[in-house]
């Protein structure tokens, strides 16, 4: 998963796993699990849903959501969206239940049971209000229910009978005849009604979890398909405004997804790969949370429409090549957490420094790697990351953190897991290069574990580090106990001084809404409701160029007008900001207006930054060589 992290009250993109084997009861377990979401007949924004379980022979069956679903950290509680909840027997009459919590429903009479009923709203709509108590799910986890656009994260819709959970699922989705489908999952039939209104899609899954890792996207989008290699993708977007196409964005998911290939190698893939991008155009009933969420062989991503084309294709690169990259691991390296997931009452493994931040060492890696990106930006991402890594709680066991991201202290840390934990890759990767004269790496590590375990075999979990350092060297196994499992804070400094780099003062290339690392250049008025430049602001090159002032309010951007209300919609469209585009700003100024109207140029600020050290010895240079070129 990689998700959104919000600055002094401003979102910006950056760069989403369960205990014992489950038992299964006897009951019913042959008879797949018929569902069925019926898009026509939606009431007050809720889908009407039926779960046809076939017949049970003990007396009682327990019926859930999932609290927490896979490649998220965070209660999800899905229940909470559940309303109407019925059993039927099978002449149509209601059966007792209880509702034991927020996800779970407990049926008496279970033999007499026909059929589940209930209605479910969406997350989407109700983020800006704060959801329907405590927390909710990441928007890309999320779900969606209007008349142009479902986004089906079917885990939102579907449960599981405690007893059924490896019970096959046949799933039947009716909607409107002219909708455009898109699944993650294979369709096995399409029915058109009578009347040639509607059509039902017919799907099935092999047990729960196909289900939850099948997200669909129905509705009035826009479905481009290609070949990249011998993969096929399926980019599926929904623009509200029809502001981006799938089209416009092919180029950028082509190459992109070219590079991971050859980057990869020959680590196994996936004959089909599907990216549903849902671009939120900013109403209070759009989704807030940006970034995305990983399944085996697809990813649902929510960004701002409001970004450029060039902002969007530099975003879906940083979050959806972090998506794809998480066919190596969790998806094919985990743990027993993961691979026997307990959405109800999950587990979590020691090593997110693993599933998720050396995928995010891999997912800004391979830009420069592949030659997407220069060495420059490259060491601006690794200086952005320590410098934020820095801000959090250094001296935490990332172990102990990752068994324990539920609670706090530990909660509010995970954010960490993409900065420092994708450090902690970075380094691993120096010292395996370094180690072995150029001849591994860090993704060489991680296909050698693949190759041990694979998607059928998990590792346990307290063994890994022990059995990483057996397979690699004793400095990494030092490097892991130390700074991993232990809490000593990483002197990069050792591992740049490897690879012939220094940290000095040097010209750094920055955005439109920062000054060289996270030093934000708005200031906010709280009483008056204003966002104003602030002394900051004349730190980054190309406002300084613009002439704007310290206590300069900002009324308009682009011809949206910006308050503190919408700040976090406005500005985060502004991170997208690419060189080359038209921009308009209206400014006040001492009560008079002044108007920005220019088109961007680079932006750059001063800043403590990487630089490739005068005095390198060769050694050092052949080094940086295998690890930025190979």
């Amino acid at each position: 998963m990689k998700n959104v992290f919000a600055i002094i009250g401003l979102s910006v993109i950056l760069v989403g796993c369960g205990p014992t084997k489950p038992k299964v009861d006897d009951s019913a377990v042959n008879n797949p699990i018929v569902t069925a979401l019926d898009l026509n007949n939606v009431v007050e924004d809720k889908v009407p849903v039926t779960i046809n379980p076939g017949r049970f022979s003990v007396e009682t069956v327990t019926y859930r959501l999932p609290k927490v679903v896979q490649g998220t950290y965070s209660v999800s509680d899905f229940g909470k969206y559940v309303d109407d909840f019925k059993a039927l027997d099978y002449d149509g009459n209601e059966i007792a239940f209880t509702k034991v919590d927020t996800n779970t429903w407990s049926i008496t009479d279970a033999t007499k049971l026909d059929k589940i009923t209930y209605y479910v709203n969406d997350t989407f709509d109700i983020e800006s209000s704060g959801g329907i108590g405590g927390e909710q799910p990441f928007s890309p986890a999320g779900t969606n229910i209007e008349s142009t656009n479902y986004v089906l994260n079917l885990h939102g819709f579907i449960g599981y009978f405690d007893s059924l959970k490896n019970n096959q699922y046949a799933l039947d989705v009716t909607a409107p005849i002219d909708f455009k489908r898109s699944s993650a999952i294979p369709e096995k039939a399409l029915t058109p009604s009578e009347d040639g209104k509607s059509a039902t899609t017919s799907y099935f899954a092999d047990r729960y979890f196909e289900i939850t890792d099948n997200p669909m996207m129905y509705g009035e989008l826009d479905v481009e398909e290609f070949m990249v290699g011998d993969i096929k993708i399926v980019l599926s977007v929904y623009s509200p405004n029809g502001t981006h196409t799938a089209a416009s964005m092919k180029q950028t998911v082509f190459d992109m997804m070219k590079a991971q290939k050859t980057y990869l190698g020959d680590v196994d893939s996936t004959p089909r790969y599907d990216i549903f991008l849902y671009l939120s155009d900013g109403a209070d009933t759009s989704p807030k949370g940006f970034g995305a969420l990983e399944h085996h062989t697809s990813t649902v991503v929510v960004l701002p429409e409001a970004s450029s084309k060039e902002g969007l294709a530099k975003s879906m690169i940083d979050v959806v090549a972090h998506e794809f990259f998480h066919i190596v691991t969790p998806l094919s390296v985990h743990s027993e957490d993961v691979h026997y997931f307990d959405y109800a009452n999950p587990t979590f493994s020691k090593h997110l420094w693993m599933y998720e931040g050396v995928t995010e060492y891999f997912a800004q890696h391979f830009q420069v790697y592949e030659g997407l990106i220069e060495a420059d930006e490259f060491y601006n991402v690794v200086m952005q990351k320590i410098n934020v890594s820095r801000r959090m709680n250094d001296a935490m066991s990332f172990t102990i953190m990752s068994e324990n991201v539920l609670k706090e202290p530990y909660a509010e840390q995970y954010y960490n897991v993409y900065q420092k934990g994708a450090l902690i890759g970075m380094c691993i990767d120096i010292l395996m290069r370094k180690e072995s004269n150029g001849t591994r790496s860090m993704l060489s590590l991680m296909k050698e574990l693949s190759g041990k375990y694979g998607k059928s075999k998990p590792f346990e979990d307290d063994n890994l580090i022990a059995e990483i350092t057996a397979m690699t060297y004793p400095s990494v196994g030092e490097f892991l106990n130390t700074h991993v499992q232990g809490d000593v804070p990483i002197n990069y400094n050792e591992f740049f001084e490897m690879v012939g780099l220094t940290v000095g003062e040097t010209q750094v290339a920055t955005n439109y809404i920062f000054a060289g690392g996270q030093n934000i250049i708005f200031d906010a008025d709280q009483a008056q409701g204003t966002i104003s430049f602030s002394a900051v602001a004349l730190e980054n090159s190309f406002w300084k160029a613009q002439g704007v002032q310290a206590g300069d309010i900002i009324k308009e951007v682009n011809g949206q007008e910006l308050k503190l209300a919408n700040a976090q919609q406005v500005i985060g469209g502004m991170f997208s900001w690419q060189e080359g585009q038209d921009i308009t700003m209206k400014l006040e100024r001492n009560g008079e207006p002044v108007e920005i109207k220019t088109k961007l140029t680079k932006a750059y600020a001063m800043s403590k930054g990487l630089v490739e050290a005068e005095d390198a010895t060769e050694e050092q240079k052949a080094l940086r060589t295998a690890w930025l070129k190979g």
